[in-house]
């Protein structure tokens, strides 16, 4: 199973997922096979990690340096199995260049949480902010692995 985590500018918070996800999944035999990768809906091609994941991925013993930027394509949407957006223009896009019937927003697919529609864009903000979305991902992810476990189980 390939999971395409998308968000914009895929420097902040869809790497940061794939990162995070690729960890959990690590931990997890019963899930083996699970590949994961990022893009964004208006990345700049090459772009690293934002300095703010990359540091929130330090915190956590994860490493971004290797990260770089790529642009939401159809092949891309294609080679998927599960593409996750972290909000529903995400979405929407990854359903533009064929994703139908695939594409989820993240928070939604997982079961949703009170008041959040959308993992929040740290972009721009301090590094509070992106430790916030990183530990709002992680409980995403926790749930998402929860999720695809049961599936493999059924």
């Amino acid at each position: 199973m390939k999971i395409l985590f998308v968000c914009s500018g895929n420097t902040c918070r869809s790497p940061l997922a794939a990162a995070i996800l690729t960890e959990k999944l690590a931990a997890q035999p019963a899930l083996s096979g699970v590949t994961v990768a990022s893009a964004g809906t208006n990345a700049w091609e090459g772009s690293p990690a934002s300095e703010g994941s990359y540091l929130i991925a330090l915190e956590r013993g994860l490493d971004l340096s290797a990260h770089r930027a790529r642009l939401l394509t159809a092949d891309l949407v294609r080679d998927a199995d599960l593409i996750l957006g972290m909000s529903d223009s995400h979405v929407r896009r990854a359903t533009d260049l064929g994703g139908g019937g695939k594409s989820h927003n993240l928070v939604t697919y997982v079961g949703g949480l009170p008041g959040q529609r959308d993992v929040p864009d740290p972009v721009g903000g301090d590094v509070a902010g992106y430790r916030q979305t990183g530990d709002f991902l992680d409980t995403l992810l926790t749930r998402l692995i929860t999720k695809l476990a049961a599936e493999r189980r059924s």
